[in-house]
């Protein structure tokens, strides 16, 4: 579903390239700066036991820390954590509509033939997943044991990625999974590779304006795509996005309640702690409420919720890292 979009003046839009600063709709005011990336997410499910074989042996993630009732894990050859479990005893799976909060986690591979070979592993271990190409990217879903939604995906060079007027043009297109396997080549797939990320965080919500308010005009996300059908997507530094925002579970959808399988929290990093203070003045400016977490290792944290509860953590971590899909 091609993204249509039209120029002030009516007319339809042509596809042209996107060029750095030719797309994209910044807020008003403070603005997350272009190095900002995602940190781990946190994910309550109902049972370890019954979880870790899906992101073991199904994703291909490794446990660097294991807990009673908590594990946290990461790529291989890599110990930076991308997700962490939180077992809740019991906890409700998710419902396949309805609710509030999590759509899917997005765990981005470092490139085009890594995703080849979990397209291949995919295969070999039977699991069911949906595939897309959204121009600017290629994507796979899948449902863990508690049906929280987890896509991995690979993006495309930023040098092949389009706009439509000031809209950045993405898709869901079939997927050519016949040709990934080809990029893969013949090498075997050993987990999920060092350099693996997670991407982006797509959430349910239940007003794409009130959405727009809170993470673009409070929190500082670029709007950057703003005409697909009942979404906006959003990011910092002009990737396709690190936020995406739908009113797809219907206006009557609900926030998780405390023993349901969900999302936890997810986090933003923010290169140095002068963009963490300017994003606490907006926030507040913004008249949302949000509160200082102080975290000896880490050091200051920041903690928001959006308008229908779902936790944001914001961090200050001073690492040289290259931006999303400069590859």
């Amino acid at each position: 579903m091609t993204v249509h979009t039209h120029d002030d003046q009516g007319d339809a839009a042509r596809v042209e390239p996107a060029t750095p600063g030719s797309y994209g709709e910044a807020p008003r005011g403070y603005r997350l700066p272009a190095a900002t990336r995602l940190g781990p997410v946190h994910l309550q499910v109902a049972d370890l036991a019954r979880s870790l074989p899906f992101y073991e042996q199904v994703l291909g993630l490794h446990p660097v820390a294991h807990e009673a009732s908590h594990v946290t894990l990461a790529a291989h050859g890599d110990d930076t954590p991308l997700v962490e479990l939180h077992e809740r005893p019991g906890a409700r799976r998710a419902p396949p509509r309805g609710r509030l909060g999590l759509y899917h986690v997005a765990i981005r591979l470092p490139d085009r033939p890594s995703l080849g070979r979990f397209v291949r592993h995919l295969a070999a271990t039977g699991a069911r997943a949906g595939a897309a190409d959204h121009l600017v990217s290629e994507a796979l879903y899948l449902q863990d044991p508690d049906n929280l939604g987890i896509e991995v995906y690979a993006d495309r060079p930023r040098d092949t990625w389009r706009r439509v007027g000031r809209e950045l043009a993405m898709a869901t297109d079939p997927l050519d999974a016949a040709d990934l396997v080809r990029a893969a080549g013949d090498s075997p797939s050993a987990g999920m590779p060092a350099g693996t990320t997670i991407g982006h965080v797509h959430l349910h919500v239940g007003d794409i304006a009130r959405a727009a308010d809170f993470y673009a005009e409070a929190l500082g996300f670029d709007r950057i795509v703003w005409h697909y059908p009942g979404a906006l997507f959003l990011s910092a530094g002009g990737y396709h996005h690190h936020l995406g925002t739908n009113i797809w579970a219907g206006s009557g959808a609900t926030p998780p309640a405390e023993d349901d399988a969900q999302l936890l929290e997810w986090t933003i990093d923010l290169p140095d702690q002068a963009s963490l203070d300017a994003a606490a003045e907006s926030l507040s400016r913004a008249g949302y409420q949000a509160r200082w977490d102080r975290d000896a290792r880490i050091g200051p944290q920041l903690v928001a919720h959006d308008p229908w509860g779902t936790t944001v953590r914001l961090r200050a971590v001073v690492t040289a890292v290259p931006a999303p899909g400069a590859a």
